[in-house]
């Protein structure tokens, strides 16, 4: 990939940071996590994707770190926001860990922060369903996995919004 920092016609300054994200949200381990290449500098293994626009060019481009820290002059929030989202992607990786137990009917739980974080299987369509607390969720998972971390997804949710 070129370096554009080397391409004349580029601009260096003047981009806009709109948001990260990580490209291992809903893994669990390292493993499974893809990457990119900074479209900036062409670095490679970029995890943490940070997209940028400049008036003068067309398309966004998905960068580093650093790069969006060059290129938008501003050297708080690229790095702000993505250690947000190393601290979640921690967090999720403790989720998998955490003292899951089966009930005596049978189903998977969790209690955590004063609640009760339930995943079970749905008898008709052999898919998993989430309850927090006595809050049967909709959507059917094909594996308890995916229920698990839909109710990671949602309990970052309610603390965002401070209900949790």
């Amino acid at each position: 990939m070129d370096n554009f920092w080397k391409i004349p016609g580029v601009p260096h300054k003047g981009w806009e940071l709109h948001t990260v994200i990580d490209l291992g949200e809903g893994n669990y381990s390292l493993s499974e996590t893809d990457y990119e290449t900074c479209m900036m500098c062409g670095k490679e293994n970029i995890r943490y994707i940070h997209i940028v626009t400049h008036q003068d060019v067309e398309e966004e481009f998905r960068v580093g770190c650093v790069c969006a820290e060059n290129m938008t002059g501003d050297y708080t929030n690229p790095k702000r926001m993505e250690t947000n989202l190393r601290n979640r992607a921690t967090r999720r990786a403790n989720w998998a860990n955490a003292n899951w137990q089966w009930s005596r009917k049978g189903n998977l739980y969790l209690k955590k922060g004063g609640h009760l974080l339930t995943v079970f299987k749905d008898v008709k369509t052999n898919k998993f369903k989430c309850i927090i607390d006595d809050q049967f969720g909709t959507v059917l998972h094909p594996n308890i996995r995916s229920a698990k971390v839909a109710l990671f997804n949602k309990v970052e949710e309610m603390k965002e919004k401070q209900i949790w």
